[in-house]
């Protein structure tokens, strides 16, 4: 009997969406290497804030990104960003995270400076014996891995949205993120051409989930 495939699974989707929580169960599931790239560009800016580089001043920005060393620590199935050896902390949920982080996610050399990192999550996930990734983020099924083996994109009316982040205890401008995430000139947040489209509205988490593990168990066999 032949082994089982090490498979890629992109899920893209604005704030609130579903990515996180449907991501986190089907490498439960699966027993895949879960890597949440909103998280990395969360940490990313909480760190470019504290050093005070603003995201406007490009030249500073490019020197800051070149000092930083980017490395990888798991954190149960999870994979964590460590930027200089330190694991992002609480402040990158936080509003002022939150205002920023659409702004330094829209500049090319920041996407650039995670791209590669984002991509070496593959072979984390290998060395560590996951039967694939499930990489989760705004870009990753046009972007990252374009040629993914499954590629989901989830929406869902932006009202539920701000409804299931007020029931998590968090704040965030939805409308806002999502104007300037599908906006941008450089891996704009949007639906790519071939990808299974969920609108998760009124749909339960554990439904959205069934009609992702449908297409993806019988790869795994």
């Amino acid at each position: 009997m032949s082994a089982s495939p090490f498979i890629i699974i992109a899920i893209d989707g604005g704030a609130a969406s579903g990515k996180s929580s449907s991501s986190r169960i089907l490498a439960d599931k699966f027993n895949l290497l879960h890597v949440d790239t909103g998280s990395f560009y969360r940490h990313l800016t909480a760190e470019l804030l504290a050093r005070k580089v603003p995201h406007t001043d490009l030249p500073a920005l490019k020197a800051a990104l070149a000092a930083l060393q980017l490395t990888t620590r798991l954190n149960g199935r999870s994979a964590q960003m460590l930027v200089d050896g330190r694991p992002a902390g609480d402040e990158i949920r936080d509003q002022r995270v939150n205002e920023h982080v659409s702004h330094y996610a829209a500049i090319p050399e920041v996407r650039h400076a995670l791209l590669g990192y984002q991509r070496g999550q593959v072979a984390v996930g290998r060395q560590h014996g996951f039967r694939g990734v499930v990489m989760e983020g705004r870009d990753i099924g046009s972007v990252i891995f374009p040629d993914a083996d499954f590629r989901f994109f989830l929406h869902a009316d932006p009202v539920e949205r701000a409804k299931r982040r007020e029931k998590e205890g968090r704040q965030d401008s939805i409308a806002e993120r999502d104007r300037l995430d599908s906006s941008r000139k450089t891996s704009p947040l949007t639906c790519p051409a071939g990808a299974t489209d969920i609108d998760s509205t009124f749909l339960s988490l554990e439904q959205v989930v069934e009609k992702m593990a449908a297409l993806i168990a019988p790869k795994l066999g």
